[in-house]
């Protein structure tokens, strides 16, 4: 059995297809996140990251539900597919899983108020521009260098029958210092 239809959702990623590009958000899961931790009331907040308040190691401050933080970091690992404007955000909360405090709980809820704020930002994958692929991995000293070349607008086509990919004429090269 097929489908032929344009594709809407794929993998919790809302997928919009337009003729000059494709639009992955996931703010249904934004909403839904806020809903499943009791914050979708309250203020929002403009930034990731309270300036005033640097997020560090507190011996002192009451301690919160693990559980409950691991849950919510968890989710947000998941969003920053799609979002990566708070990647940053979210990893510098990921450091205090083991001994956190109310103070980060505090940081990951800001990270809540801004997604609320903003639920419907997103990535837009332009049809024609350039498809250059780089990554980088930095293991034990030695990094390593992918850089995927060569791939034509063609590679990528958008159909209504959703994303076709061909790895035709691809080139690898592989660097390491």
């Amino acid at each position: 059995m097929s489908s032929m239809e344009e594709f809407t959702f794929f993998l919790g990623l809302q997928v919009k297809q337009k003729k000059d590009g494709i639009f992955i958000s996931q703010d249904k899961y934004v909403v839904e996140i806020l809903k499943k931790f009791g914050l979708s009331k309250g203020k929002l907040a403009s930034t990731l990251i309270d300036a005033e308040k640097p997020l560090l190691k507190d011996s002192d401050g009451e301690d919160v539900d693990v559980h409950t933080y691991r849950s919510m970091i968890g989710s947000l690992m998941y969003l920053t597919s799609s979002r990566p404007d708070i990647m940053f955000a979210v990893y510098a909360c990921v450091r205090f899983q083991v001994t956190l405090k109310v103070s980060h709980l505090n940081a990951v809820k800001r990270i809540f108020r801004y997604l609320k704020g903003k639920p419907y930002l997103g990535l837009w994958y332009l049809k024609d521009s350039p498809f250059d692929l780089v990554a980088y991995s930095d293991s034990e000293n030695m990094v390593m260098e992918i850089v995927v070349l060569n791939i034509l607008s063609d590679a990528l086509p958008i159909t209504t029958n959703g994303i076709q990919l061909t790895m035709s004429n691809l080139q690898e090269r592989v660097d390491s210092p």
